[in-house]
């Protein structure tokens, strides 16, 4: 017999409600994952694909690419959906500070 009902969902704890969104996961050592989530389990253990680990120095940030990741639950410290608005602007700032540093070369 189940209590909740489906009225109840939103108030969920459950992660089937971030499942195919981009997410951005918080680790016990600090690092922060990006990824679309794919897929999870009671333990909270989790799936990410497409994921990237941010490194954030003062106001500047990279993403380092990682591909299908799986993150153990027992690591996770806080989950949270990306805002679609926050991300577009966090990319058109790297997009500026690559028009910004053209004149190095760096390829």
């Amino acid at each position: 017999m189940s209590w909740a009902s489906p009225e109840d969902t939103y108030l969920s704890t459950s992660l089937a409600s971030y499942l195919d969104r981009k997410l951005l996961v918080l680790l016990r050592d600090g690092r922060k994952l990006l990824g679309i989530l794919r897929s999870f389990d009671q333990f909270a253990n989790a799936v990410l694909e497409g994921a990237c680990e941010r490194a954030i120095v003062g106001d500047l940030y990279c993403d380092i690419p990682l591909g299908l990741y799986v993150i153990r639950g027992e690591n996770v410290v806080l989950i949270g959906e990306l805002a679609q608005k926050a991300e577009r602007e966090a990319s058109d700032l790297k997009g500026t500070m690559r028009k910004r540093m053209e004149f190095l070369d760096l390829d």
